[in-house]
């Protein structure tokens, strides 16, 4: 079992940056970010492996939104610069045993979720 919680959310206006996290327990899994804006879909956001080498993006966000990790048991990052009104969702990470994947399905620990607004 993995338990997972989200921090770092709040309201910004657009231009501005912020750093959400994401601490685990239990063993190592590799970590996705996801996010469900207002009448729409949860959407994949940016993944990285347990170990932090191989980070990946959903094409939205690849150039602004960067994920990082130190170690397999260190706290997960999505630092989020530039951004815009359209970013507004709840943002939840979730943990798979399989890397690479952005499909939510596959995921199978989730944290609660934590709302970032952007206000324009």
């Amino acid at each position: 079992q993995v338990h997972l919680v989200e921090s770092g959310g709040g309201l910004v206006q657009a231009g501005d940056s912020l750093r959400l996290s994401c601490v685990a327990s239990g063993r190592a899994y590799h970590v996705g970010w996801f996010r469900q804006g207002p009448g729409k879909e949860r959407e994949f956001v940016a993944g990285i492996t347990s170990t932090g080498s191989q980070p990946f993006y959903a094409d939205s966000v690849k150039g602004r939104f960067t994920i990082s990790r130190d170690t397999a048991e260190a706290p997960v990052f999505l630092q989020m610069d530039t951004l815009v009104p359209e970013a507004t969702a709840i943002y939840s990470c979730a943990a798979s045993k399989v890397p690479l994947k952005n499909q939510r399905q596959i995921y199978d620990y989730w944290g609660q979720g934590i709302q970032v607004t952007v206000s324009s």
